[in-house]
This record gives C-alpha cells, structure tokens and sequence, in this order.
C-alpha cells in the first residue's frame, strides 16, 4: 500500500503574521484558528478570531502576498466579518472559524458557536455562514448545521470539508465525555457526510482517538486540516492537548481509517518568542507549488498565528 511513503513532514518557520490585534473593541485579545482561502496569484485570504473584553470571539480576516518563503500581509486586519449570535443562541457567546471554502461563486465559512454553562465550561456547535470576497458573512441559519445528537450528545469541535466525489465531506471534534471538574474532557474526531455543505448526516465513530497508553496525558485531538493527496490518499494535521498544546499528523486511504504518525512532525530551527512554548491549530495548504502551514503561537492564539514552509517533500 503505497500510503504517503517519501512526503516529509519537516517545517521552515516563516515567521509571525499577525500579534494578538488590540485594534478595536471586538478584537482586544487573539489572533486565533488561521483558516487560508486561497485567491488569484500570489495573494491568499487568512480568516482568524479575536476576542473582546469578555472574552467573545468574532471573525476577522487579512490578505497575504505569498511567494516562495517570503510573505506581506496586505492591509489592515477586516473585521469583525462575523459576530457572536444574539442572547441565548448556540453562538451567543462567540463565534471562531474553523474552515473555509469556495463554491458557486460564494465563501462557506464554517465556524465554532460557543455557549458559556455553569457545570461545564462551555459548548459548541458547528455554525455556517456565507459571504462574497470582502462583505460581511451571513448565517445560514440560526441554528447549527451540526449539532448535538445521539452520536454526539455532548459538544462538538473545529470542523475541515473537503470535496468528495459528488458531495462533502467533514471531519470535526466531539466529546466523548465531560470529566469531573474543568477542562477535562476525552475529545475525539468523527466525521460527517454531505450532499450540498448545509445538510450534514454526522456518524459517531471515531476516526482519530486519543494516544490512550502511548500518551496517557493526551485527552484531547482537535482541528483537523485534511488534505488529499495526488495519490488519492488523505493527510491530516490537527491539534494535541496533552496538557499543553502540540500538532499532531496521520494518514488515511479512505477517510475514516488513520494512523497517526505525531512524530513525523518536526520544525527547523529555534522557536520565536511568540510560538517558544506551543505550535498548534494548524491549517495546512498547497499555493503555487509549496505546502505551508498557519499555526497559533503561545496561549491558543494569545500571541498570534504564523506561517511555515514545508521544508522536505519528494
């Protein structure tokens, strides 16, 4: 099985793209979840999240001049594209990008809908909304797209979508279980199926589960970014927690079986002071014959996002 075999998996940081923007009251604090939308030429849109005094998160996105290992952010942060929801709904509390695509003409933004509770810390759901290149985004609905279920009956995670065969298909986080107090949580990654990016039957097999006896501090896998291959098969980067955050890679022939392979990751070089403790939440895209990679930096996002060349790849 010809699985991948000869891609390397080493990184060449580019350096910081955006700090944490301190720029207006809806983006006080992070530049979280970098999520590329490739353009014409050299120029790639990155969607990210901030957050207000309170915490909330709204969208914001920037352009890119990129080419080769050098890179320009052209322009100024726009924001916000897309606000937290109105009181009491899924996305009352903020909204974080999680994927974003191109089709028919118009931009699919799947996003995170994030409710504050009392027992847990917090709930999400899988929100959509749409827009043109530089307006404003617009939900599909009030509503999630994704939500809880009896495959999934707690919260869900980041989702990626990926075009397959005639429909979609999604990768996303769910909780298999809350644990007795705080943060802890078994997190996991499942998959969903589509026929035209607003209807989504989820399945509630786990396609990427934590290390388990490998890693036993691991407790949750996060973010996926799923790519496919010119051989057909898929590669997919997403997000650690262990308890501090990592990235983490593995490789699938089908989509719904991985093996993962964390420790194929390597990047080149000293860290930055941005990024000296965590790389996390990537996103990993192919733009005129390179791979690269957005990343958050220290404090999920706190100190900002950058960007990585792939450094090896036969």
């Amino acid at each position: 099985m010809a699985l991948l075999l000869g891609i390397g998996n080493v990184w060449r940081p580019l350096g910081q793209v955006q700090a944490a923007p301190g720029i207006a009251p809806w983006g006080m604090s992070h530049a979280s979840y970098p999520t590329v939308l490739p353009l014409d030429g050299e120029r790639v849109r990155v969607f990210f999240s901030t957050r207000d005094a309170q915490q909330r998160s709204s969208i914001a996105a920037l352009d890119l001049g990129l080419e080769g290992d050098r890179f320009e952010v052209l322009g100024a942060p726009r924001g916000p594209l897309l606000s937290p929801g109105p009181r009491g709904a899924f996305d009352a509390d903020g909204v974080t990008v999680g994927c974003v695509l191109r089709h028919d003409g118009r931009t699919y933004v799947f996003y995170l809908g994030w409710t504050v509770l009392q027992r847990v810390p917090f709930t999400n759901f899988i929100g959509l909304a749409v827009g043109e290149d530089d307006g404003a985004l617009i939900r599909v609905s009030p509503v999630p797209i994704v939500g809880r279920s009896r495959e999934n009956p707690f919260t869900l995670g980041y989702p990626w979508v990926i075009r397959d065969g005639i429909g979609w298909r999604m990768w996303f986080g769910s909780h298999l279980a809350w644990g007795d107090a705080g943060l802890q949580m078994t997190h996991v990654i499942k998959e969903a199926r589509s026929v035209d990016l607003t209807t989504w039957t989820p399945g509630d097999r786990t396609v990427i589960d934590i290390a388990g006896a490998d890693d036993p501090d691991e407790f949750a896998v996060s973010r996926p970014s799923v790519i496919r291959e010119p051989d057909g098969t898929l590669s997919m980067w997403y997000a650690r927690r262990r308890p501090d955050y990592a990235l983490g890679f593995a490789r699938s022939t089908d989509g719904a079986t991985w093996k993962r392979d964390d420790a194929a990751i390597r990047f080149q070089g000293a860290p930055e002071p941005w990024e000296s403790r965590e790389r996390t939440y990537p996103c990993v895209f192919d733009h005129a014959g390179h791979r690269y990679m957005l990343y958050n930096g220290n404090g999920y996002g706190r100190e900002g996002f950058g960007l990585a060349i792939q450094e090896e790849r036969r």
